[in-house]
């Protein structure tokens, strides 16, 4: 048997959930597997056989000590803007499809998630499926292929989540279970506060209520915690707090901005903060560039907001600047689109590396990949190798430059301005320690290695076990 957990909103925690069952079945030694059947976020991770697929499934893959397949998320959604997303599927691009004809294929697409779960199922024996959004979008019912249309033909019992944080916690549970279909609202076997702050006893009457209006029994409460795990899409960003830190690290907030998950390594040892376009940059000690879904237009605004005159005068005082992804190519001279990415034409670029980038054909380059910085400037030649992965599209030609990595990416002579296409980067503890020695010690300061960090998938199997009942769990698995 498996199970399926839908939320009563988006960023109730399904994510988050799933992953803790994961650890939780697989600390007892169940086989288990993650699945979405649709998911949609810029943050996206690279499979061992180059498949793309959601940055949540492939945590809680990791949650489940599975290794990331592309039948984990068959269908991911790329939003590029205009109401046009990029449909990833089975791990690869498929077409740039409008919201409005995105449906139109339901049926395709539904066929594909299904045949993906029943490879998983025959593989694993146990799924924890992840629905999208909120489970009572009754204007979707039709043609929802991540909750209700899924739910009807897999048949499993459902955990439905709640966000206690946002309020109208009964409002969501009720009216969710009572606007379900009726033939899913009796999957429903159980319920999940979560984020909830405070004394849980003030809540125990809640249980009460929201058990005899509900008919469901409420599996626990889930106390908010913040654990270090992967931020899955942009409503993240807003949610994170920078730490009192000597060094600031800004990092550009392009409009599609993709992959910042980046960075949440160096969010835990140094004051980071995403900064909106049009902000001056002048007090920060590195400026990095992230990754984009769309670099002609996110190259467009960085001129039009004059953020590209800010960071050129950041490059002029000596301060640090890294491009990863899209902010590489920002970096180099032009970007000539013959209109793969987005509008046709040659966009000048903000000229700090001698680098041209052509969009010619519309294919993606998705692989994990070992580099081994080369001994430029203070920061790389201490990097030594790091491992992380690629995803984009675009071939980046250099010019009168020398490469950052060996076979890869390019840097000033300094070595202070890099760009490179190794998402992951910092997730390497070399790259943080190269960064974070070279920026404090240009404030005077010396900086000294964390020992490492737990395991944070132990820490959330550990605060899901105390406090949900697995005893209620544990028979859909037997």
């Amino acid at each position: 048997m498996s199970l399926m957990v839908l939320g009563t909103s988006s960023h109730a925690g399904k994510s988050t959930v799933v992953a803790a069952l994961c650890r939780v079945l697989a600390n007892r030694g169940i086989s288990v597997a993650p699945f979405k059947s649709q998911n949609m976020s810029l943050n996206s991770y690279v499979t061992s056989d180059g498949c793309e697929i959601g940055i949540a499934q492939a945590m809680q893959a990791f949650a489940a000590r599975a290794e990331p397949r592309a039948e984990m998320n068959p269908i991911l959604l790329k939003p590029k803007g205009d109401a046009t997303s990029q449909v990833v599927l089975m791990g690869h691009p498929y077409k740039d499809v409008p919201a409005r004809d995105y449906y139109l294929e339901t049926g395709f697409l539904l066929e594909q998630a299904l045949s993906a779960a029943r490879v998983l199922e025959e593989d694993y024996g146990h799924l924890v499926v992840e629905g999208a959004g909120g489970a009572a979008e009754m204007n979707l019912y039709s043609r929802d292929i991540a909750n209700v249309l899924l739910a009807r033909a897999l048949k499993y019992p459902i955990i439905l989540v709640a966000d206690i944080e946002r309020g109208g916690v009964f409002a969501q549970v009720y009216g969710t279970i009572k606007l379900l279909p009726d033939d899913i609202a009796p999957l429903v076997k159980g319920v999940i506060i979560n984020k909830f702050r405070g004394d849980p006893e003030i809540f125990a009457q809640g249980i009460e209520i929201l058990e005899k209006i509900s008919g469901v029994p409420v599996l626990g409460v889930l106390p908010y915690a913040r654990i270090d795990l992967p931020s899955e899409d942009s409503l993240s960003i807003g949610e994170k707090k920078s730490i009192d830190h000597p060094v600031r690290i800004g990092i550009i907030r392009l409009p599609h901005i993709s992959n910042f998950c980046d960075f949440e390594h160096l969010e835990k040892r140094a004051r980071v903060e995403y900064i909106p376009l049009g902000n001056p940059l002048r007090d920060f000690d590195c400026i990095i560039i992230p990754g984009t879904k769309n670099t002609v237009e996110d190259l467009a605004q960085v001129w039009i907001s004059g953020t590209a005159d800010e960071i050129r005068h950041a490059r002029n005082e000596g301060i640090p600047i890294i491009g990863i992804c899209g902010g590489y190519q920002m970096l180099g001279r032009e970007v000539v689109d013959s209109g793969v990415e987005s509008c046709q034409g040659i966009h000048r670029g903000i000229g700090i590396l001698d680098v041209v980038t052509r969009f010619d054909r519309y294919e993606k380059k998705t692989e994990q990949v070992t580099l081994e910085a080369r001994p430029i400037g203070p920061l790389l030649s201490a990097m030594g190798r790091v491992s992380g992965y690629e995803i984009h599209m675009g071939v980046t030609e250099r010019g009168a430059v020398e490469e950052a990595f060996r076979g890869e990416g390019a840097a000033t002579p300094d070595g202070l301005v890099f760009g490179t296409y190794l998402h992951g980067l910092f997730s390497n503890a070399s790259a943080v320690d190269a960064l974070l020695t070279c920026l404090y010690a240009r404030r005077g300061l010396c900086y000294v290695p964390d020992s490492g960090d737990p395991d944070p998938y132990e820490d959330l199997a550990a605060l899901f076990s105390d406090h949900v009942r697995m005893d209620l769990i544990l028979p859909y698995f037997e």
